[in-house]
């Protein structure tokens, strides 16, 4: 079986399961955000009269509308936060950065496990072979009430990539190049496993880049095998949890197989408006950039910052861009300034924005204007994504997007790098 189908059958309690099946599975965790939780399901709820199966496997996430723009804003907070607590919902968290990391950080991602939430990119958490996987609102209701979901058995795409990655190039690059060539919808339903050994060579960080951006390509969920630096990673956030390797039989059956050289990888952009308008930066030309971002749950964390600032330690923002920085998280936040990282992107003229959501979705923390181009870290594009449906959002990795900053229009990172980043030789 493949690494998804183990997962499942395990959670179905059954010993093998097949692509296509229809299964109910037993969720471990499940996760709603103050966007797309409590408010939209509160009164349907209440009506089924049931209570929450298991409140220990409830997580609720405030990070969209925090810090609050709008009084709108301000009062979902307020009310997840009220739900949380009439709940008796312990694992509450509020203004400490995107769901996705929170639930990596704080040990909820956990190996051969399933993980639903209410926000698309819970496919992150596959990074540490953990099938997760976004579902509505309605379904959440489902699950708060019985603690189980049904599921189709995904078929599995293998894409092995293979190679040194060249100086400049990250995480961000490889994902786009996928998605570049696979169709935004070229993965529906469909479970993306990462392997090789560049993605072997990754830090967990780099990794967790990957499997979010899968729902990009329309997949279920994506999914990388767990190693050393799964365990590392764990263990550093005081993670003990106990799990056997996690990865897929030799013999397992994939739908289709795709291998990529890295050593070949320039850095790629996702034009607009759509994240598999995808095109080398070398065949992008010279667009002025007006508003740089490097945060969201795809772009912010440690990996992401080390890169921008070791390219702006050097170089100014142009005045005529504007940069905005928000760590991946509280944690990640605190890092960064003990690294002197969140300094130098300050004096190189970089805005440091709260771990939070909202620049990435459009909801606060600096919208983008009518005409304005944005060259992003996030995982989306679409327009009107960040503000403006006359604006442009373009997608690159931090290293392009700090690269960009300094140019003031789309430019080659590798022209801005002196040296291999950290993270790449540790």
């Amino acid at each position: 079986m493949t690494i998804a189908e183990k997962i499942l059958a395990h959670r179905a309690r059954k010993q093998k399961v097949h692509a296509g099946e229809i299964i109910t599975v037993n969720v471990d965790c499940a996760m709603m955000d103050d966007a797309l939780g409590p408010l939209l399901m509160n009164e349907s709820f209440e009506r089924l009269g049931k209570r929450i199966w298991n409140k220990d496997k409830v997580i609720v996430i405030s990070d969209h509308y925090t810090p609050a723009g709008t009084v709108e804003q301000a009062d979902a907070v307020a009310f997840t936060r009220q739900w949380a607590k009439n709940n008796h919902i312990s694992n509450y968290f509020e203004g400490v950065g995107p769901c996705h990391q929170i639930l990596a950080e704080y040990g909820f991602a956990k190996p051969g496990t399933l993980l639903a939430g209410t926000d698309s990119h819970t496919c992150t958490a596959g990074a540490f072979g953990c099938f997760g996987t976004g579902i509505g609102t309605t379904e959440m209701l489902a699950v708060l009430a019985t603690g189980e979901i049904w599921l189709r058995v995904p078929q599995t795409m293998r894409i092995k990539w293979e190679g040194k990655m060249p100086s400049g190039i990250m995480a961000k690059d490889l994902i786009l190049k996928c998605i570049g060539n696979i169709g935004h919808d070229g993965a529906t339903y469909m479970a993306m496993e990462f392997t090789g050994e560049t993605i072997r060579n990754l830090p967990m960080e780099e990794r967790m880049c990957i499997t979010n951006m899968c729902v990009e390509a329309g997949a279920k969920t994506g999914l990388i095998e767990t190693d050393q630096k799964t365990a590392d990673f764990l263990s550093k956030h005081g993670n003990s949890y106990v799990y056997e390797k996690i990865a897929s039989d030799d013999n397992a059956i994939y739908l289709h197989d795709y291998l990529y050289d890295a050593s070949e990888m320039t850095p790629q952009i996702a034009c607009p408006h759509n994240v598999d308008n995808v095109k080398s930066i070398t065949n992008v030309g010279t667009v002025p950039i007006h508003r740089a971002y490097i945060g969201s749950c795809t772009g912010g964390r440690i990996t992401d910052l080390i890169a921008a600032g070791m390219i702006l330690k050097e170089h100014k923002v142009a005045p005529t861009c504007q940069l905005m920085v928000s760590p991946a998280s509280q944690s990640t936040w605190i890092e960064a300034e003990k690294r002197g990282i969140l300094r130098i992107l300050a004096e190189a003229g970089a805005v440091i924005l709260p771990p939070a959501c909202g620049a990435c979705l459009g909801a606060n923390s600096g919208l983008l204007g009518k005409g304005e181009n944005c060259i992003s870290s996030s995982n989306r594009n679409f327009r009107g994504r960040m503000g403006s449906k006359d604006a442009n959002i373009y997608l690159g990795s931090p290293a392009t997007v700090a690269a960009s900053a300094a140019a003031g229009h789309l430019a080659d990172c590798r022209s801005y790098i002196k040296e291999d980043f950290e993270w790449m030789t540790d």
